[in-house]
Formats: C-alpha cells, structure tokens, sequence
C-alpha cells in the first residue's frame, strides 16, 4: 500500500480554508446586519428590557416575540401562569398540593429559566446580580431546594419584564436588605 505524502493535497487544502473563511466572515457581517435591524424594531416597541442587566437585544427580542402584546394579561399572574412558571395545584376529596407547571409556553419558560441563571451564576466569584444572588441564598437558607429557588427568582423576573413591558420603563435596581 502507497503512503501518500502530507502536502500531496495542500493547494486544495488551502483553497477550501479560505473559502470557509471568506464564508463565516460574511455570515458575520450578516449577523451584524440583522441584530443593528432588530435593535431598530425594539426601538419601535419602546420597550427598555435591554435596561436590565442579562438582558441583551437578543433576549429583548425573543421576550416581545413570546410574549407578544402584554395588554392581553391582565396582570403578571397570569403572564407567570402562560409562561409556565406559576404552580399548578393538584388536588381531589380536598386534599391537594402545589407542583411546578408543565404547561405554558416552553420557549418563554427557557427564556426566564436562562435569565434566572444568568441573575445568579458568579463568574469570577462576584454575583452577576447581587440583589438576586442574596434572594436566591436567603431562599436556599429557608429550605428550598436550587431548581425550587430558580424558580421563585423566575417569578420575580416574570413581575419585573410584565412592569416594565406594561408601563415601558426602564429597569430600575431594588435596594438590596443590606442598604436599607
């Protein structure tokens, strides 16, 4: 069997790496093309999401696009309730109990679920959100279990983006405990 040399192929090799090249970096200027053509339209919804720290115009937009027109909810419930993160209570001879929903919409769900993590992850050690972060440990200390503590933070993001869409202000910081 002939070996066939290392640089035998190389001029092609060449040539398709450039091409790939030439192709991300145009993909790139497309991306780029999009995203300053997506800031346009938020900036037509007047909404301020993009004042809250995590949140970028990808997520603004993927929030505005689940969501759609806020004034169909009534209040933040009920947004919580179509976002799957409200609890569903099961009950039957008057005995019941809550448990998260497993209904609702999922793309939404993973678009607060995101935000929440995002709210409370420590890179390089310091809190993303420090308000957040201390709410989630004060309710870990009280119990409950991490995925249980998401999902309350998921709550407080839901009565958050509902003010903010509904009255379109932008983010305004809580006074964390320690301050007041």
């Amino acid at each position: 069997m002939m070996e066939i040399p290392f640089r035998e192929y190389q001029e092609s090799r060449d040539f398709i790496t450039t091409s790939l090249v030439r192709d991300l970096e145009h993909q790139k200027e497309e991306l780029a093309g999009l995203d300053k053509e997506i800031e346009k339209i938020l900036l037509g919804f007047d909404y301020k999401l993009t004042s809250m720290p995590g949140i970028g115009t990808s997520i603004a937009s993927k929030l505005i696009a689940e969501i759609g027109d806020i004034r169909r909810f009534s209040n933040a419930d009920k947004l919580a309730r179509f976002a799957g993160v409200a609890p569903v209570k099961f009950s039957s001879a008057g005995k019941g109990k809550e448990q998260s929903s497993r209904q609702g919409n999922r793309q939404l769900h993973g678009l607060f679920y995101f935000l929440a993590v995002t709210m409370v992850s420590k890179p390089n050690g310091i809190p993303n959100h420090p308000v957040f972060y201390d709410y989630y440990m004060r309710k870990i200390g009280e119990g409950k279990t991490k995925s249980q503590a998401l999902v309350c933070i998921m709550r407080r993001l839901v009565n958050i983006v509902y003010g903010m869409m509904k009255n379109k202000t932008e983010y305004r910081e809580p006074i964390r405990e320690e301050e007041q």
